[in-house]
């Protein structure tokens, strides 16, 4: 049972980073869960992905469920971290503490775990990758 949350905690993530105006205004519609579009091309500007996911059981005498670790990248082909970290912020304060609603459990909390700025190749040249903690519990 320790997947049984993992398709519809991703699905509520993308859908509270793209419902969000204020990462809107930053980033457009540009957050993506899926291969980029046209192959790979890299938007310019900043633009936002879900990536990997660790998933470990917790369960208890009473109730069954799982932790989940998930990175969200802020990937940037501007020559400075303000633009990168600007987004990085806004994806973190719509993600801590969210309130998403799981049709088959329930979100018992959502963290920042920690993040890492990297310098990249043209023309990535910035990334921000993030990790945060999800715990749920299967109903």
């Amino acid at each position: 049972m320790s997947l049984a949350l993992s398709g519809e905690l991703q699905g509520a993530v993308y859908g509270a980073l793209v419902a969000d105006p204020v990462l809107a205004g930053l980033v457009g519609n540009e957050i993506f869960d899926a291969p980029l579009p046209g192959g790979g091309t890299l938007p310019a500007g900043e633009f936002v992905t879900l990536g990997e996911e660790v998933v470990k059981p917790f369960d208890t005498a009473t109730s069954s469920g799982a932790v989940h670790d998930f990175d969200v990248s802020v990937h940037s082909t501007a020559s400075g971290f303000a633009a990168a970290k600007a987004v990085a912020a806004a994806v973190s304060a719509v993600l801590v503490d969210a309130n998403l609603l799981l049709a088959g459990g329930a979100l018992v909390s959502l963290r920042f775990v920690k993040a890492r700025a990297k310098r990249g190749v043209a023309p990535e040249l910035r990334r921000i990758e993030m990790r945060f903690r999800a715990v749920v519990e299967n109903v």
